[in-house]
């Protein structure tokens, strides 16, 4: 393609100017909606862009006052993820949650290297408490494996999964689906929707193997850019969950 308007291959479509002058959240009977100069927002949907509690609402509504002159989604992880929730999670919450669980029967946490050993430590030290947790908090004992040979989990544990998944509010259970999703493991998204993790130790679990990697061979710029971009997207769903479950 030539002439001067063409775009390049992969650039971005051009931004939306910002049309508001400020946001805030109103309470309504269905939630708090975010609100741009009084007026409700939605989804891409068309439906209100309601959140359950106001602490959610105000951090959403944070998202869009932080905006210059254009609106950039890509600045906007709550935003986001909460027309997610709101657009898609919400009509099919059974699949989404019978989702989590299947993540479970083969959950990162289960896979172990045989070597070196220095690997092998630093998994234990990090995965282990997790897994102790589930064994604790949600009778669910998982098996190890080394290497990617798939192991069967009991059922025990994959029901006791099932039950622990949030899956009665949409917003945390968008939550937890995107953070198993990013991390291939149910039990690091339990693990912060039920206190076992901060976001900081959910991050190092679910990092550990690029990291190894980094530190072996050295940084990739481009690999550097899809981890930040992976933890961006982590914290901002551990938040919508966090947050969804904090009245205010």
């Amino acid at each position: 393609m030539s002439g001067a308007g063409a775009k390049g291959l992969g650039e971005r479509p051009a931004l939306p100017k910002r049309f508001y002058v400020a946001a805030e959240p109103v309470e309504t009977p269905d939630g708090f909606v975010v609100a741009l100069d009084g007026r409700h927002a939605r989804t891409p949907a068309r439906a209100p862009l309601a959140l359950p509690t106001r602490g959610l609402a105000e951090a959403v509504v944070a998202e869009w006052n932080a905006q210059g002159e254009t609106i950039d989604p890509m600045t906007m992880p709550l935003t986001r993820l909460a027309n997610v929730a709101i657009d898609g999670v919400r009509l099919e919450m059974e699949a989404v949650a019978a989702e989590i669980v299947k993540y479970a029967g083969s959950d990162l946490l289960c896979y172990r290297a045989s070597h070196p050993e220095r690997l092998v430590q630093r998994q234990t030290a990090l995965w282990d408490p997790i897994l102790a947790a589930a064994r604790d908090d949600l009778g669910a004992r998982f098996m190890l494996a080394e290497g990617v040979m798939f192991v069967e989990q009991p059922q025990t544990a994959l029901e006791a999964v099932a039950h622990a998944v949030p899956r009665e509010d949409v917003f945390a259970l968008t939550g937890a689906n995107v953070i198993t999703t990013l991390t291939g493991s149910a039990l690091i998204a339990l693990g912060v929707a039920r206190g076992w993790l901060t976001v900081d130790a959910a991050w190092e679990a679910a990092d550990l193997d690029d990291a190894w990697n980094a530190e072996l061979w050295g940084a990739d710029t481009e690999a550097e850019t899809r981890r930040r971009a992976r933890r961006a997207e982590m914290t901002a769903a551990a938040t919508m969950m966090t947050l969804a479950g904090r009245p205010g």
